[in-house]
């Protein structure tokens, strides 16, 4: 009796989520995502980072990039979501299994975020989860998926997405943890970055390693299942270390930098005619 009054409800929550998502889509106002503040970044002229100045809301996050580096991006989508390239915004199979799992359990243990649906979530500023707001966030990914390409939300979401403490986006977490540009990170390397927009403030390298270590190698595993590591790579992947607390980013160059937020061009990537191994030497 039981069963047959849950399949009932699931099936009437189900249907009342689909049409009220429907509705906000054309009922809610579409405004600009994001709204926040970026360092001022100063980059040598092949786009080494020279030195930075933090954003008006004390967190390291640099202005956003048009791309994201292919290693990152097959990491994120392999660990958040793997049919990213697939669903409009929103994953119907997901929706259903979080439903029906959250019902039976009589309590919420299962979610059905997609990287777009995070993406507005980040926008928000985390603000409280309520069904309405999860419905409006669900609205808002279908309205994403209509005005961007995947490769466009995806870099939206890796430029603001958390990685533990004041560290905002890829970009800048690169700098912090491994002391280089996030092209030129190795897998492990990526694959210990993409684990952490899911909890930052749990497994913030530093702390909790024996964590951290367990999920990085967990989506390790999946890329080599996945055929995008090969079982030498792989080995090797999961032989590398952690990284430890934050390094502080170059200041090389500051006098260009205040220079440049003097002008106008606070919250701006600026890259310059600069020689980095010159700035090095010369530091």
């Amino acid at each position: 009796m039981q069963s047959v009054w849950q399949t009932s409800l699931f099936k009437w929550l189900y249907t009342v989520v689909i049409i009220s998502v429907v509705v906000l889509v054309y009922a809610l106002p579409h405004r600009p995502l994001f709204r926040t503040s970026f360092s001022t970044v100063l980059e040598s002229r092949d786009e080494q980072l020279l030195s930075a100045v933090i954003a008006d809301d004390m967190q390291w996050r640099f202005p956003a990039r048009d791309t994201v580096p292919e290693k990152f991006s097959v990491c994120i989508q392999a660990f958040e979501d793997r049919y990213f390239s697939l669903h409009p915004g929103v994953n119907p199979l997901s929706v259903y299994r979080a439903l029906w799992q959250n019902i039976t359990a009589g309590r919420r243990v299962s979610g059905a975020s997609t990287i777009t649906m995070q993406t507005v979530r980040l926008s928000e500023m985390n603000k409280p989860r309520t069904l309405f707001r999860k419905i409006t966030e669900t609205a808002r990914a279908l309205w994403l998926e209509q005005k961007h390409s995947k490769d466009e939300i995806l870099a939206m979401y890796v430029s603001h997405a958390p990685f533990g403490g004041n560290v905002v986006g890829l970009d800048a977490a690169a700098w912090r943890y491994y002391r280089r540009p996030a092209r030129e990170l190795s897998w492990a390397e990526n694959a210990t970055l993409a684990v952490l927009p899911n909890a930052p403030s749990l497994i913030f390298p530093g702390r909790n390693k024996e964590l951290l270590l367990k999920k990085r190698n967990h989506l390790l595993k999946r890329l080599y299942t996945l055929g995008r590591l090969d079982s030498l790579s792989y080995v090797l992947a999961l032989k590398e270390p952690l990284p430890g607390k934050p390094y502080p980013l170059p200041q090389q160059a500051m006098h260009l930098l205040n220079r440049a937020v003097n002008e106008g061009y606070k919250g701006k990537r600026l890259t310059t005619t600069l020689d980095y191994h010159l700035q090095q030497q010369v530091k």
